[in-house]
């Protein structure tokens, strides 16, 4: 037991069971900061791997809509590259010469 002093009795139980009561709350306490911790670590890696998701789904759209306008645009430029080509050679006589002599092998046979 506890040596007697000029304290009153009640006061210094009070004391003491405070202390103990923090002292029992301590592993508690540190426990939920643990948690807490992890919690917001959770979190922020969610928030990095939806962010991600975002930017990579920003990346094939733009992906896809440059797909989309060179598979509308390839036709046309095609023929115009074509024509212009065709337009500066004499491309268009040997391609007559030859359908013509296409044309005389087939009556021979």
């Amino acid at each position: 037991m506890a040596q007697p002093t000029a304290l009153n009795d009640q006061i210094t139980d009070s004391v003491t069971q405070t202390n103990v009561k923090v002292v029992a709350e301590a592993p508690a306490t540190a426990l939920a900061s643990i948690y807490q911790s992890l919690a917001h670590s959770t979190a922020i890696l969610y928030e990095g791997a939806v962010n991600a998701f975002q930017q990579a789904t920003i990346a094939g759209q733009a992906a896809t809509n440059q797909g989309v306008i060179q598979i509308y645009s390839i036709s046309s430029m095609a023929g115009a590259v074509a024509t212009g080509r065709l337009a500066q050679s004499d491309g268009a006589d040997s391609l007559l010469a030859l359908i013509d002599s296409e044309r005389v092998a087939s009556r021979g046979r």
